[in-house]
């Protein structure tokens, strides 16, 4: 397994002989809403062109299709063949877009040898969480790969730390940068994702979905040294620059 962060959410997973993009977000920096009334999202740019991103890739997965995780860029470039999988919630939104190979989850799948389980997610509280609407996270598991969890877009609700506790991922993505709407909290935080790493001692967590929007309240600086105060080893917590890839038959940093 290999998994290389792009940005925010973005990420291209190697699993299985397979490449999936996950949550493509390819607007140029400013192109996008402010969530925050900041500045206008994403606040950086890509790392490689959308072409060098868009490479050999074999399928995308879909947390959900919030414009920071799905915009107009990856709607007019992706492939409108690439299977889509997917919320089944979300197929007709993709079909309206003109997409035509939707791969719907209801509970979970088997897809090119890899089982893909949809673990729902908790994208608020109160009429914030009610606005937010439905979002999940997936885990991915493979023989003779490590089972990875996925969070997607939640706080550290009582399904993260039991899907955690139940299946033992060896390693956890983590959306870590604390976002909020309305004043409240949508997106782990700090102290959250150090507490998911204590939470799974045998797993790597990497901590995405940072420096990238406006309503994000966390920063990688931050993140770092709360793990530090926290006694979570640099080892356990990894936080990946944009563009970084990590190699998890060594878990090993490499330069892109």
């Amino acid at each position: 397994m290999k998994l290389q962060l792009i940005r925010n959410a973005t990420m291209k997973l190697f699993y299985k002989n397979q490449c999936l993009l996950m949550d493509p977000y390819l607007g140029e920096k400013g192109s996008g809403p402010s969530y925050a009334g900041v500045r206008k999202s994403p606040v950086t740019e890509l790392p490689f062109r959308e072409e060098d991103i868009l490479k050999n890739v074999d399928a995308v997965i879909l947390s959900h299709v919030h414009s920071d995780h799905f915009d107009e860029k990856a709607m007019k470039l992706l492939n409108k063949d690439l299977p889509l999988i997917c919320p089944s919630e979300e197929v007709s939104f993709l079909k309206e877009n003109g997409f035509n190979n939707p791969v719907p989850i209801e509970s979970s799948i088997l897809w090119k040898e890899i089982e893909i389980c949809r673990i729902d997610g908790q994208h608020g509280f109160g009429e914030v969480l009610e606005e937010m609407g439905s979002t999940c996270g997936f885990m991915f598991k493979a023989e003779n790969e490590p089972d990875f969890y996925w969070t997607g877009d939640t706080i550290f609700s009582e399904v993260v730390k039991s899907t955690i506790e139940a299946y033992q991922p060896k390693v956890i993505a983590t959306h870590s940068c604390g976002a909020q709407w309305k004043w409240t909290p949508i997106l782990m935080n700090d102290v959250d994702t150090a507490a998911i790493a204590a939470l799974a001692p045998d797993s790597t967590v990497v901590a995405v979905h940072m420096e990238a929007v406006d309503h994000a309240t966390i920063d990688r600086k931050q993140l770092r040294n709360t793990a530090d105060i926290m006694k979570v080893g640099r080892d356990r917590l990894l936080i990946p620059a944009d563009g970084e890839i990590i190699n998890f038959e060594s878990v090993s940093h490499i330069e892109n």
